[in-house]
């Protein structure tokens, strides 16, 4: 059975897609940009809204009764490569499961700095 997720903690989706679908054991989450939900801006560095991007999934997370933990695959995506060591070492301290991993640079919307999108299992 399928299952939009959705939450006020995470940023409105500004087209035709939900938040995250539920699908059997697996939650699959749309990308989330650095938006802040309650004012709805994308601002900051590199740091700012990577910090963001992960208050995003794990809002989306909590409302499907999940956490870091049950990440099993992430999609990163990054307008600057360069950028990916300041990334990389924030992501570290959130995804400590280590879920299988891509990363590449790519224009994003509302010329984000990063965008996540994560696959997690819920057993």
């Amino acid at each position: 059975m399928k299952k939009i997720i959705y939450t006020k903690n995470a940023p409105e989706p500004v087209g035709p897609y939900s938040q995250a679908v539920s699908a059997s054991n697996f939650l699959y989450c749309s990308g989330q940009i650095g938006i802040d939900p309650k004012t709805n801006e994308l601002k900051g560095d590199i740091k700012q809204q990577t910090l963001q991007v992960i208050k995003n999934i794990e809002a989306v997370l909590l409302e499907a009764g999940l956490d870091f933990s049950s990440v099993i695959k992430t999609n990163c995506f990054l307008s600057d490569i360069s950028n990916f060591s300041v990334f990389n070492e924030i992501y570290s301290q959130f995804f400590t499961s280590k879920p299988a991993r891509s990363c590449i640079e790519a224009k994003l919307p509302k010329n984000a700095l990063v965008e996540v999108e994560v696959i997690a299992y819920k057993e």
